[in-house]
């Protein structure tokens, strides 16, 4: 058992078997066939990477000429964990209970929200956990929240479609789930859906979120969004960012 007494926070380096013993381990895939050669290589790059005494320890031939690895190694490299800065949604998150009860003080009506998993993106996991009744992890979906209006319009839902329910609704706050995003794919995709809001008039007019695996605060602030929520966010995350902003920007 690991005594936080013994751990320099200004030197945090990668803990395995024994602490700061800087062990590591990495998945990849090389295009080259399963082989002596290809753990030969993989060994080599992993060296690059800056891992002492690199080991494979398992390969699998993926067929055509693919092979997956799994790679142990040291880690010499240490961060300053003292000094890291991340910009994130900055709320007290309250629970549904307590959105509930916040929606019948302060916004007095149905807050209305659309989502959507927006472009090519067929995944629905994202935008299901915070939306649909049933919720994720004991964590109910914002269809269920009193004092809510939640639509969920599903995959592949193309921008313009998405904008059109939004003002068709009349809808208060505009959720996007990104899973997908292959040679960064979210990244023209919501920057397409502000210019079409901006273009409509209605950009300030709507709490606007984004989240998925790739998304961070930063992210999201940096292509328009009011907030983004990455991986192990959940519905009373965004259902408290999404009521607080109403009644700060006076949307109510």
């Amino acid at each position: 058992m690991v005594e936080v007494a013994k751990v320099d926070l200004t030197n945090v380096k990668p803990y395995g078997d024994t602490l700061n013993d800087g062990m590591v381990q990495l998945g990849f895939t090389l295009p080259v066939p399963a082989g002596d050669e290809a753990g030969e290589a993989a060994r080599q790059l992993a060296k690059k990477m800056g891992l002492d005494e690199p080991s494979v320890v398992y390969y699998k031939d993926l067929g055509v000429g693919y092979t997956y690895f799994v790679v142990y190694g040291k880690c010499a490299h240490t961060v300053d964990y003292t000094k890291i800065e991340v910009p994130k949604v900055d709320v007290d998150v309250m629970s549904k209970e307590g959105v509930e009860e916040y929606i019948k003080d302060h916004i007095k009506r149905k807050v209305v929200i659309v989502g959507a998993c927006t472009g090519t993106d067929a995944h629905t996991v994202g935008i299901d956990a915070i939306m649909n009744m049933k919720g994720y992890a004991g964590h109910y979906g914002l269809e269920r929240y009193e004092g809510m209006e939640a639509y969920n319009l599903g995959s592949q839902v193309p921008n313009e479609e998405l904008v059109a329910k939004a003002i068709e609704l009349n809808a208060d706050a505009i959720l996007v789930s990104q899973v997908v995003t292959q040679k960064d794919v979210h990244i023209p995709n919501l920057t397409q859906l502000v210019e079409l809001l901006e273009a409509e008039g209605i950009r300030d007019k709507v709490v606007l979120t984004c989240g998925g695996p790739r998304i961070s605060h930063e992210l999201a602030k940096e292509l328009g969004y009011d907030a983004g929520f990455g991986t192990g966010s959940f519905a009373e995350d965004v259902a408290t960012f999404v009521v607080t902003e109403m009644v700060n920007r006076n949307l109510v």
